[in-house]
């Protein structure tokens, strides 16, 4: 008969005799300056990537305006005047037909075709208010994309008469406006019609006196900036 053997009161409750202790091994933690090392790269990295995103996006821009500045056909001539270096909008303040008070540089995101004359509006105004409404219609379905400026360079006010001519132009008071806008040497500055592109640059400038053979011509002007322009500019601000 076997018989039970006390524990051995050596060893503490609940142990066994066959426990070993555990060896634990500790690893050598990882140091900052490793871990910035690794990092650096994909930093790097990052920032290539977003270089070539923003290629990318502006190609359309600046391919635009290569074709149509500096890659033009032998032979081609525009009617108007290209402007260079060209003039961004300046922070102006004007009044519009009520009364309120806005920044010129507001027009901004579109393409505009500006008039400069005093409020009376003589027969040269007269006509340049009926050539932008008629260059703006020819334009077709890319016609929105394109505003009529009327910038009224006095305090005198609009005939009551040449409101439904106005009808959907932009009528702005402002003072000011020949430190932006420049005529031809011996022109006064209502002679002629100005071209100024979404970003704010008064770009070209078309002859004094437009006549209607003019106009013609400047509407290709136009047509070709519509089209050099189709693929980064869209209809309204």
């Amino acid at each position: 008969m076997v018989q039970n053997q006390p524990p051995n009161s050596s060893q503490p409750p609940g142990a066994f005799s066959g426990d070993q202790p555990l060896d634990l091994t500790v690893h050598a933690l990882p140091q900052a300056n490793t871990a910035l090392t690794a990092q650096a790269p994909d930093t790097r990295a990052g920032r290539w990537k977003m270089l070539a995103v923003l290629l990318v996006c502006a190609a359309p821009v600046i391919a635009s305006y290569i074709t149509y500045y500096v890659i033009r056909p032998e032979g081609r001539r525009n009617y108007g005047e290209l402007i260079d270096p060209q003039r961004p909008l300046p922070a102006l303040a004007t009044l519009t037909a009520d009364g309120s008070q806005v920044d010129l540089a507001s027009l901004k995101g579109q393409w505009l075709l500006v008039s400069v004359a005093g409020g009376a509006c003589d027969a040269a105004c007269q006509q340049h208010v009926y050539f932008q409404r008629q260059l703006r219609e020819s334009l077709g379905r890319e016609k929105d994309r394109l505003d009529r400026v009327w910038l009224v360079s006095d305090s005198v006010a609009v005939p009551e008469t040449l409101k439904a001519a106005l009808h959907g132009s932009t009528v702005l008071r402002v003072s000011g406006v020949e430190q932006w806008l420049q005529s031809a040497p011996g022109k006064r500055l209502g002679d002629h019609l100005y071209v100024v592109d979404p970003f704010g640059n008064w770009m070209m400038r078309f002859p004094a006196q437009m006549d209607a053979a003019g106009a013609a011509q400047a509407k290709r002007d136009l047509e070709r900036l519509m089209r050099a322009s189709g693929s980064w500019d869209k209809a309204g601000r």
